[in-house]
């Protein structure tokens, strides 16, 4: 049967918390918006598309777009320069890539994801990215997940598999009816991932193991 492996990014393949708060911060010190927040703040909506990040860190909807385009102009800068492969992540894709067909569902970018999994040297592994301007409905709807999949081509009976580090990723795998794994080594915590998965692991070379076992059995 036909293995497929879905990866969200952040928190799951990559570190990017710097680079992210570090971009709210200047996004709103260039449009003068005076954040009473937190990095805490910042940190806890890491995988939640920017619009809705910046509508709970207080940010009106009649200009939240301006400050999203604020965020992009400058996370594209600076993104590759601080962001880092969490531990494992190499390992699990290159392993996931003798016995599956991969690629990325992420609230990011799909863009300048792209652009940052070429800088890590890790884009050849990935047949498609379906990032957030490719889709109307991001995660947790399933629409990113079955864009994906639409791009891949499938055909007949597969096993099909997100992972990812918060309820968002899995969600959107339990509404497009396929399988998940949770990893702990992102921002999501263990007790609300496991709402949603029976699976729940430490980091993404655990998740593929997990799933190279379990396709076997």
């Amino acid at each position: 049967m036909q293995k497929i492996i879905l990866f969200d990014l952040d928190g799951t393949l990559i570190d990017s918390t710097d680079a992210i708060i570090s971009t709210f911060h200047h996004s709103f010190k260039e449009l003068n918006y005076d954040f009473k927040g937190t990095d805490e703040d910042i940190k806890t909506l890491i995988g939640y598309p920017l619009d809705i990040m910046y509508l709970e860190l207080g940010i009106e909807k009649e200009v939240v777009w301006d400050f999203v385009h604020a965020y992009k102009e400058r996370y594209r800068v600076i993104s590759k320069q601080q962001t880092e492969l969490l531990k494992f992540a190499k390992e699990a894709i290159e392993l996931a890539n003798t016995f599956a067909r991969l690629s990325v569902v992420t609230t990011k970018t799909g863009l300048y994801s792209k652009e940052l999994l070429e800088h890590l040297e890790l884009m050849k592994y990935f047949e498609f990215v379906t990032g957030r301007e490719n889709v109307e409905h991001p995660k947790p709807h399933p629409e990113p997940i079955h864009k994906t999949l639409d791009l891949m081509k499938i055909e007949g009976t597969c096993d099909i598999w997100m992972v990812g580090d918060t309820e968002l990723d899995l969600i959107a795998a339990n509404s497009a009816g396929i399988n998940s794994v949770g990893v702990l080594c992102g921002y999501g915590k263990e007790e609300t991932l496991k709402e949603h998965t029976s699976y729940i692991v430490s980091n993404p070379l655990e998740a593929v193991e997990l799933i190279k076992t379990i396709s076997q059995s």
